[in-house]
């Protein structure tokens, strides 16, 4: 590989999120964790990204900043090459992140009290988003078929024909089951929104990472209806991690919805992004492919070293083998452990700090969500760890 994945740096004391929450689980944690848990990668950022900021900085003016014309070519590209969707550039909206457009799209497509239908497990703050909003959760929980994740068609069905259900928040590839779905599957979730006129939230922030062998399809491509429909939710955050930059990339075709949508950012005061957040996700989409290329091969490397680590060690923990995302959704129930005991094991004796299942839904209680975009020796002396406290526990 061209690129340094090997080399570990540590994080604390530099405001991580994931690392501060790490050393407020255990203050005494071993000098040699690192947090599996909140999904940000432990890679360092692709070159042509810190250098193509580091010479842009080198004249620039930092003021006040709106997109321009050669960051939304970036991003029209980015679709039309990665993942064949040809975009227009009026229909990008900015946000400075996922989960504020979330918030912003249930607040102008739906009213108190409505209907918003979600797939559990699934990444948590979709039902923080509905709570916070007035709004009211529908749960159609995905069937769980020894680890691989499908979508209940006959129980979404029955849902969305309910005049009180007004929008889905649908996450594709799916966080955390790890699923990239069909073709087929995306046109059935598209079929029955058009049916019974549900509007769609698309969180595709997730979309640049699948697995050899699969191929991610963008929910909009699957039929033009749905577009009438349809918000759809992009970042370079996930795929080139910068979070900390607060910017994504809200993709909206309709005229009437994206105009409904940004004017619900202007009242709110969250259509802002910084000057750094445009240029790096200009430089990611035109400079850093190959980087995120390797990245990708590294987090593959990563998942099967942790699927067969169980299997050989532990096999009555399940670690399924990932379709899309870099989070392992990772079944501990097996064990029969309580939630209390699994956290003192991981937390205290391993030092193997993840993102509980629990957060995910009721669905989620006995799993792990395994964060693996961190140096591979690394995860294997983490697995080792772990290993160590679980047989000292099983053994007694």
């Amino acid at each position: 590989m061209s690129y340094d994945f090997n080399t570990r740096t540590s994080r604390k004391g530099t405001g991580s999120l994931k690392w501060e929450q790490m050393y407020d689980f255990n203050p005494h944690i071993s000098e040699e964790a690192i947090p599996l848990s909140v999904a940000d990668m432990e890679f360092k950022t692709a070159p042509e990204i810190a250098e193509g900021l580091k010479d842009f900085l080198d004249d620039a003016i930092l003021g006040y900043t709106g997109p321009y014309d050669s960051f939304l070519q970036a991003v029209v590209d980015w679709q039309k090459n990665r993942h064949n969707w040809q975009i227009e550039k009026d229909w990008i909206v900015n946000t400075q992140g996922v989960v504020s457009a979330l918030h912003a799209a249930i607040r102008v497509l739906t009213q108190t009290g409505d209907g918003v239908i979600t797939f559990h497990p699934v990444y948590y703050p979709f039902g923080v988003a509905i709570e916070n909003n007035d709004r009211t959760e529908v749960n159609v929980p995905l069937q769980n078929n020894n680890g691989h994740y499908t979508i209940d068609f006959d129980a979404f069905e029955k849902e969305a024909a309910k005049s009180t259900n007004k929008m889905v928040l649908f996450c594709s590839p799916h966080n955390p089951g790890g699923r990239v779905w069909t073709k087929e599957e995306l046109k059935k979730v598209a079929d029955i929104a058009v049916k019974h006129d549900l509007y769609v939230v698309s969180d595709e922030i997730w979309y640049d990472f699948t697995m050899p062998g699969h191929e991610h399809t963008v929910l909009a491509t699957v039929d033009e209806k749905i577009n009438d429909l349809l918000i759809t939710c992009t970042a370079p955050s996930k795929s080139f991690n910068l979070a900390g930059l607060m910017i994504s990339n809200i993709i909206i075709s309709s005229d009437d919805i994206r105009k409904k949508f940004s004017a619900e950012l202007d009242r709110t005061h969250t259509n802002m992004i910084g000057i750094l957040g445009f240029k790096a996700c200009e430089l990611a989409y035109t400079k850093a492919e190959k980087w995120l290329d390797e990245v990708i091969e590294v987090i593959d490397t990563n998942q099967h070293i942790v699927h067969e680590y169980f299997k050989e060690h532990f096999p009555q923990i399940k670690a399924p083998l990932l379709e899309g995302t870099y989070v392992q959704w990772l079944d501990f129930s097996g064990l029969g452990m309580t939630d209390e005991e699994m956290e003192e094991i991981l937390y205290q004796e391993a030092s193997f700090i993840t993102g509980r299942g629990n957060i995910f839904g009721d669905e989620g209680v006995g799993f792990e969500r395994l964060n693996i975009a961190l140096p591979t020796d690394a995860l294997q002396e983490a697995l080792s760890r772990l290993g160590t406290a679980l047989n000292k526990r099983l053994n007694k």
